[in-house]
């Protein structure tokens, strides 16, 4: 059953996103500078993560808006975020965590939270409307008259 995105879900929808495709045109056009991070991480072949990275983020944003395909998106854009909260953001790693001042550490535990933000509401675009559609082919049965 094809289900239409209301209004309040399509600019919740947006909203998650929108972060994504900006990123994206950055990772673009400052290339050197996104291919220099993506190089920073455990895993080798900065040049073709960073082309991986701009598609998921230049593609998966309009699948999750549009509703084509929204939950096979919005697992590839969580496994996205989990794996660069992960492995580019390891706080714990850093011993100027819990300094008092500005840290390092703490700047990548935001970094770290805030994908794993994304990540939620990211399952929810997955998850959520699964129950509501269960529901409405299963109404619950009701109860016996004594």
């Amino acid at each position: 059953m094809k289900q239409t995105i209301g209004p309040v879900s399509l600019v919740a929808r947006a909203c998650l996103v929108a972060l994504f495709p900006f990123s994206a045109i950055d990772k673009v056009v400052n290339w050197d500078q996104a291919l220099k991070q993506a190089n920073s991480g455990p895993i080798p072949g900065g040049p073709a993560l960073l082309a991986v990275a701009i598609a998921v983020e230049a593609i998966t944003p309009v699948c999750i808006v549009t509703g084509r395909k929204d939950r096979a998106a919005a697992s590839v854009l969580a496994a996205f975020c989990v794996a660069t909260a992960v492995l580019y953001h390891p706080f714990w790693t850093y011993p100027d965590l819990t300094a008092k001042n500005q840290s390092k550490g703490r700047d990548e535990l935001w970094e770290f939270l805030k994908n794993f933000g994304l990540v939620g509401g990211l399952l929810m675009v997955v998850f959520g409307d699964t129950r509501k559609l269960r529901r409405l082919e299963n109404p619950p049965s009701p109860p016996a008259v004594r």
